[in-house]
């Protein structure tokens, strides 16, 4: 791959391309040392883990991207931002390590690229099964082929990803709150499962391997990939701003969100994001004690 000239904004198929090449680059690599013997380290608690291949990985991605798109700013998990220039990349070099650091086969390599504050494409590799999932202003692909999103099945019929509640989820609104909302999740949604990767859970959606998905603890370098993904193959994504972003917030940057397929109603999730999104908005409003 001819590296991009420092003057020139690469068109959003240029990026898609740069960013399968580095995504599949870094991530196969990956495959060679999972379920080895590894060294985890933790970064706010016991729940939060961080391995020595997710910082070496990070610095793997940032590398090729700036060789081949220099004029580029990267937003990365481990090593924060790096650069400046008007692409803005987004990069998880492993969603989800916990997956990945227990030897669970769900975890994959997500690069996004952000021009004037827009998605403009994006990469989501998953190396164990070597699906790539990726996007541009011409659609959604995977493995090269165009991806549809199909209509989601009715909620009693329907597949819901989630990984709510965890931990965090009872800190910030209480226990019984937040159990209260998954059992009504359970409750009207035939499947409810708990895989552990934003990106992957998302590109489920859009290949119609799930009917919904939502979370409300990610990261941009965790979805802005995989939101351009399911947006172009005609799914929806509903942000949710959580009390940490103002509203009309770019999608990527919001901590929460609910999404499925094209033409679905899921009456009991919308119910229990927009009371999870009512608790912490004012959950961030209350005075410090």
């Amino acid at each position: 791959m001819t590296a991009i000239a420092e003057t020139a904004i690469p068109s959003p198929a240029r990026l898609r391309d740069v960013a399968e090449t580095v995504a599949r680059a870094a991530g196969t690599p990956l495959t060679q040392v999972f379920r080895a013997d590894m060294a985890v380290d933790y970064k706010v608690d016991l729940h939060d883990p961080v391995t020595v291949h997710d910082k070496r990985t990070e610095a793997t991605i940032r590398e090729h991207l700036l060789t081949e798109v220099p004029q580029s700013a990267i937003v990365g998990e481990e090593g924060g931002e790096i650069g400046k220039g008007p692409v803005k990349w987004f990069v998880d070099p492993i969603d989800g390590t916990s997956n990945f650091a227990a030897g669970l086969a769900f975890w994959c390599v997500s690069i996004g690229a952000v021009v004037d504050g827009k998605i403009v494409a994006g990469a989501v590799y998953d190396p164990m099964s070597d699906t790539m999932f990726s996007a541009d202003s011409d659609g959604a692909f995977v493995n090269g082929a165009p991806l549809r999103c199909p209509e989601a099945r009715d909620e009693a019929r329907a597949t819901l990803i989630t990984g709510y509640p965890v931990q965090r989820d009872f800190r910030l609104e209480g226990r019984e709150a937040a159990l209260a909302g998954l059992g009504d999740l359970i409750s009207a949604f035939s499947c409810l499962r708990r895989p552990g990767s934003a990106a992957l859970s998302l590109c489920h959606v859009a290949a119609g391997w799930a009917d919904a998905a939502a979370g409300f603890g990610v990261n941009a370098w965790d979805v802005t990939a995989a939101i351009l993904i399911l947006e172009r193959a005609g799914g929806s994504y509903r942000p949710l701003t959580l009390g940490k972003q103002p509203d009309g917030a770019p999608a990527h940057h919001c901590p929460g969100y609910v999404a499925h397929g094209p033409g679905s109603r899921f009456p009991t999730l919308d119910r229990v994001a927009d009371a999870i999104d009512f608790r912490r908005r004012a959950s961030a409003m209350a005075p410090a004690l």
